[in-house]
């Protein structure tokens, strides 16, 4: 890899935010560096199939997004944060439609679906089942057009540079194990989720928490770790990976049945199928325990569903169905939840500033509370696309000098060519398991303790190389303790956050975020009174 002595900006990862936010920083003339640890196209914005939702017609519409994405944070949305999303969600996907993104479309007019706790159709979605890797693509193709803006794929970002208390760059590390370091004027982290931290996930093996643990390790205010949303419906088959099955099925009528035949949400929310998220993975949960505790099946039925054509509507989901015996029209679905979206994440404000000088957060990575205790279904795109926008309006706005001097050249330290263990995996799926069994969808204070004292076991195992798998291990560990000491310390249950042994909401305790960074304990903080962040 050839070392990057200096640039304007760095961004770490290139799914929708972070593309978004180099296209607008580099509008100027500046200097853009995007880094990302495998091929462009690998990222979660790509595996987003559902859609992307956004208010198109007008104020009476926009007011409604707000209140339903309110609605299902379950108390714990900063309004401001989702008044942002929502009012300037259609300026940043009409831009979109001018880069020449294909959204579907009937009669030349827009498509648009329903998804969970939505109030009215209002999901446009690509290719079907597509919307994500449409989205990537026509960001992609715009930035590659724009002669400042660098990518650099199979580069691992292995920490935060820090001089003089705000950060001035990264290090990075090639896919030959090679080390530099690059430095900037500001650093936007874009990395996204951490799926990876739980056995069963939709999330691809990239989503390992890169950026929160980089962020914690530099000193920045991590919030919200408690909320992991488990999307209600992955395919569950032995053996197979836990394939998302979108929201989009249950939108356009398909029901959950339990192992008796019965359809059963109508026992746990008025929505039925289209409830929010948490109520509906628990819902399956719940209805997948037998009485002696064994495991029973739940089905995704869409056989009686007629106003649409499957194999068109899904195209991937069914070609992913088909290679496993499967038929959407055809067949019952095995589903169960599995870890999807993290709500939590580097604590920002509305323009994406973190608690650190020179340091940003947009997309998954960041938290700005607009998603509360639970995200609304689709709105994970289209935070991508406003808070990248608005973060790098500020970074240009507010980095107003230029990097002084010559750059590192020095390697990074450690044995960056040493491929990954079989001790490290081995702690890698021990983490993940335990994760899954003791803080996953269904908690209480006895599970989060041994899953607290397990992940201490595993950090003092000491496993001290310096490949990306490794790199990318400690990450996880770093985010699964995040989660447990925030887990442990929220003493009630809201959105995705369920206690068993705290099952009730307590607002007067509970109703803010929880924060938290090194050396200090979590407390809880209402976004919405406190100053704007450094």
């Amino acid at each position: 890899m050839a070392a990057v002595e200096e640039t304007d900006f760095v961004i770490v990862g290139a799914g929708i935010a972070g593309l978004r936010a180099a296209i607008g920083l580099a509008a100027d003339g500046a200097r853009v560096l995007v880094v990302t640890k495998e091929a462009l196209d690998e990222s979660n914005t790509y595996y987003a199939q559902g859609g992307i939702a956004v208010a198109m017609s007008g104020e009476e519409d926009v007011a409604l997004h707000l209140d339903d994405t309110v609605n299902a944070g379950d108390g714990l949305v900063n309004r401001e944060a989702a008044r942002v999303l929502v009012e300037e969600g259609p300026l940043r996907v009409e831009e979109l439609l001018r880069w020449g993104t294909e959204f579907d479309r009937e009669g030349g007019k827009l498509m648009l679906t329903r998804e969970g706790a939505h109030s009215r159709n209002r999901i446009l979605h690509a290719h079907g089942d597509a919307t994500g890797a449409e989205i990537g693509r026509s960001l992609l193709r715009h930035a590659r057009a724009v002669e400042k803006i660098t990518l650099l794929e199979w580069t691992t970002t292995t920490d935060l540079l820090i001089e003089d208390g705000a950060i001035a760059g990264v290090g990075l590390l090639d896919r030959d194990g090679q080390g530099t370091r690059a430095r900037a004027r500001a650093v936007l982290l874009a990395s996204g989720g951490a799926g990876q931290v739980y056995s069963d996930t939709t999330n691809p093996a990239v989503a390992t928490g890169d950026g929160i643990a980089m962020a914690w390790r530099a000193g920045a205010e991590i919030a919200d770790m408690e909320f992991y949303q488990f999307h209600p419906t992955a395919l569950s088959l032995p053996g197979v990976q836990r394939f998302l099955l979108s929201e989009a099925l249950r939108g356009e009528g398909a029901y959950l049945r339990n192992a008796r035949g019965e359809r059963f949400m109508e026992r746990y929310h008025p929505l039925l199928e289209l409830a929010p998220r948490d109520v509906v993975a628990r819902a399956i949960t719940r209805e997948g325990m037998g009485p002696a505790g064994e495991a029973l099946p739940v089905y995704l039925d869409m056989r009686h569903v007629t106003k649409v054509d499957p194999a068109t509507r899904f195209p991937g989901i069914s070609k992913f169905l088909a290679e496993h015996g499967l038929a959407l029209r055809r067949d019952l679905i095995p589903v169960r939840p599995a870890a999807h979206y993290l709500m939590g994440g580097v604590r920002t404000d509305v323009h994406g500033r973190t608690s650190l000088p020179r340091l940003y957060a947009a997309g998954e990575v960041a938290c700005t509370g607009v998603h509360g205790a639970n995200r609304l279904a689709s709105n994970s795109l289209l935070e991508g696309l406003v808070f990248g926008a608005r973060a790098a309006e500020a970074m240009r706005v507010e980095a107003g000098y230029r990097v002084q001097g010559a750059g590192y050249r020095d390697a990074v330290r450690g044995d960056t060519r040493a491929a990954g263990s079989d001790d490290s995996a081995r702690v890698l799926r021990e983490l993940q398991q335990t994760m899954w069994e003791k803080a996953g969808l269904l908690r209480d204070a006895e599970g989060l303790g041994e899953a607290g004292e397990a992940i201490r076991a595993f950090e003092g195992e000491n496993l001290m190389g310096f490949d990306r798998p490794q790199v990318e291990l400690r990450n996880l560990q770093t985010v699964a303790a995040l989660i447990v000491r925030s887990a442990l310390a929220r003493h009630e249950s809201r959105g995705a956050h369920y206690r068993n042994d705290f099952p009730k909401r307590d607002d007067a305790q509970f109703g803010k975020h929880s924060l938290v960074s090194k050396g200090r304990d979590v407390t809880f903080v209402d976004f919405q009174r406190t100053e704007a962040l450094a």
